[in-house]
This record gives structure tokens, sequence and C-alpha cells, in this order.
């Protein structure tokens, strides 16, 4: 038996878990790439016998969230029938790749034999690459078991428990007209969770204003909160009615109102307690609106320098939303999201896997979501949007991660060594380059520009690896090989372009913009 690597996990064992699905924390796998893109977000339970729990081409069923039919199976032809087996353990789980089983790889590594997953991983989550063309989500935590009744939140991208929980507190809180205070880390849609609440309340057909609290000049805070009357302060060329009179009626929604200056706290709060206004040289005035605030911000801590009188006032309701990490399950949904409304700005639609796409392009794809999905995102779904973005632009026949972005994965927890620290046994290695074909090899090659770090990230195989297959090539070289002849008229071929002459020559743009310099600085180039 293989042994624990993660003491600290206080969930249940996976054996207690079984019978209570639902009730309990389960062990359950989402899809997060399939070759049919509708599929991405369906789910399978691990139920019954542990004894039997098998992944493969034809089990277990995935269905959607609250799909009384049985669901389907993977149903991909790359993958084995027993692809992978999963053995409960006391606190976690082992992962067995049955002999001559199609390839699997597991959070970065590729699975060699058999590997042990603590609960702390699985309470985050743990992407798996079934053969090249399938992406899935293994992880123990409560799962909805049913679809939310209600439209709230509707565009709110994701299924997981956390966001069906998400909803509910929206519903709840678009019924009541009580002041909300929406909670949670940079990127995770605060805006989006407060319009979601206007737009189901009573006074959705009124004024939602927005305000930037951090933005807001202490000196001029009660004109720009409450309105000033022409002249009625130097520069007051003209009256404005300031944005709760602008919300009356409707919805005043104060975004980062925890970094609202310490001395217009108390304008703001003796506005809400009484829903009056002191219009800047003019009248008192009372207002009907409601408020909506959101926060990134510690404000409960006695040390912080926001006043607990407006922050209680702030928070009659209050909704928490959960960071991307901790709903992991839904980045295959908004990744593909994210893709396709980048793509459709970009004018490059044409890009995204569909029917017709080709097993290398499937391929592309199904590990350009892995490593999405293998991320912790620090900046949530604002990220992930970003980075699809940027995906989005740099792509033309195959999707491409710019490098600017494989920079920011790299401090994923990939290596060994890293994963037997995070609760994984050291049964899966880093890829071998034997195992990578001519011609994985040279798609990878051109699809990251012949640099060499991107193409051993996405290869999974060490850079020194990449370096001997090149110094082994009759295809490649490295750009310090090429002769100054060969560079003048390569150069001279493409105009100077580095970015073409490059490609011409096969290698690396940044070690070819080096030699350029290092040419330059000899007589005669």
């Amino acid at each position: 038996m293989l042994e624990p690597h993660c003491s600290e996990s206080t969930l249940p064992t996976l054996e207690h878990v079984v019978s209570e699905v639902g009730q309990l924390p389960c062990l359950h796998c989402t899809i997060i790439f399939h070759p049919q893109v509708a599929r991405i977000g369906e789910r399978a339970i691990f139920s019954g016998d542990p004894g039997e729990w098998v992944l493969g081409r034809h089990w277990p069923n995935f269905a959607t969230v609250g799909d009384a039919g049985s669901g389907s199976p993977l149903d991909d032809p790359y993958i084995s029938r027993r692809a992978l087996q999963l053995l409960p353990a006391e606190d976690g789980v082992v992962l067995q790749r049955p002999a001559q089983a199609s390839r699997c790889r597991v959070n970065g590594m590729d699975l060699q034999e058999a590997v042990h997953i603590g609960g702390a991983c699985l309470a985050r989550g743990v992407p798996l690459l079934l053969s090249h063309s399938v992406v899935l989500l293994l992880r123990l935590s409560h799962v909805q078991t049913h679809p939310g009744g209600d439209s709230a939140g509707s565009a709110l991208v994701g299924e997981s428990h956390a966001m069906h929980a998400l909803r509910e507190q929206i519903r709840r809180a678009a019924a009541s007209d009580q002041d909300v205070l929406i909670r949670g880390e940079t990127g995770v849609g605060k805006e989006l969770v407060a319009q979601a609440v206007c737009a189901g309340s009573r006074r959705a057909a009124d004024p939602l204003v927005a305000v930037n609290m951090a933005a807001i000049p202490p000196a001029l805070a009660a004109a720009f909160l409450f309105g000033n009357t022409r002249g009625a302060f130097s520069g007051a060329e003209r009256a404005r009615p300031g944005y709760f009179r602008e919300a009356d009626g409707g919805t005043l929604f104060l975004d980062e109102v925890g970094d609202t200056p310490e001395e217009v706290q108390p304008l703001l709060l003796r506005a809400l307690q009484q829903r009056e206004i002191q219009v800047v040289g003019g009248d008192t005035m009372t207002v009907d609106v409601r408020v909506i605030s959101a926060t990134d911000a510690t404000i409960d801590l006695a040390e912080c320098d926001f006043k607990s009188a407006l922050r209680h006032r702030l928070g009659a309701l209050e909704i928490a939303i959960p960071p991307l990490r901790e709903r992991a399950e839904d980045i295959g949904m908004l990744l593909l999201h994210s893709l396709r409304r980048a793509c459709d700005e970009e004018g490059c639609a044409d890009l995204l896997p569909r029917p017709g796409s080709t097993a290398l392009q499937l391929a592309h794809w199904a590990s350009l979501f892995f490593r999405f999905a293998a991320y912790d995102w620090p900046g949530n779904v604002r990220q992930l949007e970003n980075y699809a973005t940027q995906v989005a632009i740099n792509s033309e026949q195959l999707p491409v991660i710019p490098p600017a972005v494989l920079a920011a994965f790299v401090p994923a927890k990939e290596t060994t060594a890293e994963a037997v620290n995070e609760g994984f046994e050291a049964g899966a290695s880093a890829r071998s380059m034997s195992e990578v074909s001519e011609r994985e090899f040279d798609d990878s090659m051109a699809n990251h520009g012949y640099e060499v770090r991107p193409v051993a990230e996405a290869l999974g195989v060490s850079r020194q690896s990449v370096y001997r297959r090149i110094d082994n090539s009759a295809v490649y070289r490295r750009a310090n090989e090429i002769s100054k002849r060969e560079l003048e008229e390569t150069l001279s071929a493409c105009a100077g372009d580095i970015r073409r002459c490059a490609e011409l020559l096969k290698v690396s743009k940044s070690a070819l913009r080096t030699r350029v310099r290092t040419a330059e600085s000899t007589a005669g180039f």
C-alpha cells in the first residue's frame, strides 16, 4: 500500500462518503474538455462499490446537473476501456493505470503505474488528461444534485455546487429591498452579481448607478455623492445632481466601498441611515435608493480604518462570492465561454473546436484546457477571461498559449518533488522525450515559435531534452549555428522582419535577435 502524504485533510474517508451522496462531500469527476464541447461541465459521481471505480471509454456515465436520465460515457476512441482505476485509501485515493492503458496525465505529470492523492489535494481538485483528448477534474466536495429552480444569476457561468449556492443567495437578495454587501476577491465578478440582484428586484426597470468609491476625491465627495448647486464652491460652474439623486427610485452600486476614504465615511453613513442627503449649497432632501456595495478589502478587523457602524449598515444582507479555485469544476465552462466571446470579438470563431476539428487540433485544445485547469487563478474569472483573450489573439490554425501566459503557469505544481509535497506519491514522473513522436515535436516547435521553454512546457519534458533533440535533429538547430551569410540573405528576403526570419530558419525569435546583435557587432555586417 502506498504511504499517504496529506495527513492534514479533515474530510471524511471516501468509504463513508459513498452512501451519502448529496449530503456530504463526495468523489466526483467533471468534464473540463471533450471533443464534443457541449459536454463540457457534465459530471459523474462515484457511487456503489469502490472496488469497481474505473475511468474509461465506457464508464462512468456523465450527465448535466439534475439530468434525470442515466447520462453517457466519455465514448472517446482514443481512451482505453479501462484507462484508470480508483482505489479508495484512508485519507484519499490511489489512481492506478492498468498495463497498456492509454496515456494519463495527473496534474501535469505522466502517470506510469500508480499515484496516491491526499484528501487536501482532492478537495482542491485534480486535473486528469486522458489520452490526448479528454480533460477531467477529479474532486472530493459537495455537489449539486438538482438544477436550480430560479433564473437569478443566469448570466453567471458554472454549474458547481458553489455557483448554485451563489444563485440562491442572489435570488433571496433580489426578493428583498434591503441593502446588500457583496464580498469576494478581486476578479470574481462582484459587479455581475450586483447587476443580477438588481435585475431580479422590483427596481429592475429603474436606474442602476455605479460608483467607484476609491476614486472619489475627499474634498469633493459631498458634491459627487449628493450633488451641488451652481456656484456652491469654487469651480462649480454648473449644478450637478450627485450619485444618490441620479439613483433615486432605483439602485446605487458602491463598488470598492472598502476603499472609501476615511473622511468620506461619515457622509456615507448618514445618507445610508436616514436616506437623507444635503446638497452642497442647496437643500436637504430624502432619496429612495437601494444600496448594493462590493469590496475585496478586509473591513472587519479592528485595526482597519473602515468604520464598524458603516460596515454593519452596508451589510443588512451579505453575499459571499467564492474564488475560482473553490469551484474548479467550472473552469471548463468558463474557458469555453470566454474563448467564444474573445474569438467573436477578434473575428476568429473558426479557431474553436468543432465537429470537423482534426485529432491534432483537439489534442492541442485538450492540452490548453488541461493547463488552465491546473492553475490556481489568483486573479479569478477576470484573469481567466484575459488569458482566453490572449489565446484568441495569438492563435491561428491551432490554439497557442502565448509565452507571457505560459510564464504565469510555471509555478503550477507540476514537478514530481512539488507534487509529493502536495500529497502525490512519486509514482508519476515527467514525460520522457522518447515518448514524443516526430510529428508531435514538429507541431509543438511550430506552434510555440521554436522557443525551447514553451515547447518543453507543452510537451511535458525538460528543456535540456528539447535542446538535445534539436542538437540531434537534421531539421532544427540553435540560432548561434546559423552562418552570417545565411543570416544576411534571410533577413534581406524578409525585409528585416525578425519574426518572419525566425519562422523560415526554424529557430527561436529571441535567440535569433541575440544572434543578429552578435553579428552586427562584427565588422562588415
